[in-house]
C-alpha cells in the first residue's frame, strides 16, 4: 500500500482506520499536491491497483473532458489555500464515468503553512441525472409555453383580418402577448445554451422586461425606483420570477386589478445588501392575510431564501400589501 500521512490519533483509533470506515472516497496529499493516501472506499469503487494513482496517476481517473478543468482548480487551490471543490465524472471499476463531488481542504500548523491537504469524493451521479431529467421537464414545459403565446398570437392576428373594427385593439392585445413571450425568456428555466446572451443587464432594466406585459408600467401606476444595479446571469431568473409572481397576484387580486391600482418598486442599498420593496396602494381593501401554501408563494421563498441567500418580508396592511426583499449584492453578480 501506498505510503500513509502520520495518523491523529481518536481514542486508539487511526486516521487510516477512521478513513475506511467513512462511507466516501477519502485522499490526501503532501502540500505540494502529491497524491500519497486513499482510502479502501476508493480502490473499491475505482477497482484500480493499490498505488496506481498516487502522484499525478488520479487525473487520469477523470473523464477526458474534465481533466484539464479539474487540474486548472485543483492548481488554484494550491496556489491559493483555497477550498478545493468542483464536480466532475470519475471511472467507476465498471468502466461508467459517474458525477462526483471533489472537496479538499488544507491542514495547517501553527505558524499557518499548510502541512497536508485532505478530500472527499462524494458519488452524486444520481442526483445529477435526476436534476438533469427535470431540468429537460422543465425546458420542455417552457418551450411548449412559449409555442402558445406564437399560437394565441397567431390566432389574434387571423380573428383581426375578419373584423377590421377590431384592429387597432387586436393589435395592442398581440403586443401585449409577445411582451409576455419575452419575459417568459427571463423567468423560466435555462439551459447554459438556451440562456439569453443579449437582455436585461441591470436589475431595473430586468424588471422593466419582466413587468412589460403589464399595462400599468405604461400608464405609470407601476413605476421602479431608485438606486440601479449590475445583475448577471445567474440572478436575473429568480430576481424576475419573484417580480413576476407579485406582478400576477397583483393583477389578480391586488393593487393591479382596478384601474385606480398603484404599485411602487423601490431599490436601495444598505450595508453591502440590495433592498427591494414591493407597495401596493389604492387596491381593493385586504381584511385578512391570506395563507400562503400554493405553487407560487414556495416558488418565492426558494427564489429569494436558497438561490439569493436573502430574506423576505410581507405585510399585509389594509391598504394593500407590501413586500421587503434583502439580499447580498454578491448574490446579484460576480465580483
Amino acid at each position: 500500500m501506498s505510503s500513509n500521512p502520520s495518523p491523529r490519533a481518536a481514542g486508539h483509533i487511526s486516521f487510516q482506520q477512521l478513513a475506511d470506515a467513512m462511507p466516501q472516497m477519502v485522499w490526501s496529499t503532501l502540500p505540494d499536491g502529491h497524491h500519497d493516501y486513499y482510502n479502501a472506499q476508493w480502490y473499491s469503487y475505482t477497482g484500480v491497483p493499490e498505488g496506481s494513482t498516487d502522484g499525478e496517476g488520479w487525473n487520469g481517473m477523470f473523464h477526458p473532458d474534465d481533466q484539464e478543468r479539474a487540474w486548472k482548480r485543483w492548481r488554484h487551490s494550491l496556489a491559493t489555500g483555497e477550498l478545493y471543490e468542483i464536480e466532475y465524472r470519475l471511472r467507476h471499476h465498471s468502466g461508467e464515468y459517474r458525477w462526483t463531488l471533489g472537496r479538499a481542504l488544507p491542514i495547517r500548523n501553527e505558524a499557518g503553512a499548510i502541512v497536508r491537504w485532505v478530500g472527499t469524493c462524494t458519488n452524486i451521479d444520481e442526483q445529477k441525472r435526476i436534476a438533469e431529467h427535470n431540468s429537460v421537464l422543465s425546458r420542455e414545459l417552457s418551450h411548449r409555453i412559449k409555442n402558445i403565446f406564437a399560437v394565441v398570437n397567431a390566432l389574434i392576428s387571423l380573428s383581426a383580418r375578419e373584423f377590421a373594427e377590431a384592429r387597432t385593439f387586436s393589435q395592442k392585445l398581440r403586443a401585449r402577448i409577445a411582451a409576455l413571450g419575452r419575459a417568459h425568456d427571463y423567468v423560466r428555466p435555462h439551459s447554459e445554451d438556451s440562456a439569453p446572451q443579449e437582455g436585461p443587464s441591470t436589475l431595473h432594466s430586468l424588471l422593466a422586461k419582466v413587468l412589460s406585459p403589464y399595462p400599468a408600467l405604461e400608464e405609470g401606476r407601476l413605476t421602479i425606483e431608485g438606486v440601479d444595479q449590475i445583475v448577471d446571469d445567474r440572478s436575473a431568473t429568480p430576481i424576475g420570477m419573484v417580480f413576476h409572481e407579485l406582478a400576477t397576484n397583483a393583477s389578480k387580486y391586488g393593487a393591479l386589478s382596478v384601474p385606480e391600482g398603484r404599485v411602487q418598486i423601490t431599490s436601495s442599498e444598505i450595508s453591502k445588501h440590495l433592498v427591494l420593496t414591493w407597495k401596493e396602494e389604492d387596491g381593493p381593501p385586504i381584511v385578512r392575510s391570506p395563507v400562503l401554501s400554493g405553487f407560487g408563494s414556495r416558488l418565492t421563498e426558494i427564489s429569494v431564501i436558497q438561490q439569493l441567500n436573502g430574506k423576505l418580508e410581507r405585510d399585509w396592511a389594509p391598504s394593500g400589501l407590501q413586500v421587503r426583499i434583502e439580499f447580498p449584492l454578491s448574490s446579484i453578480h460576480r465580483s
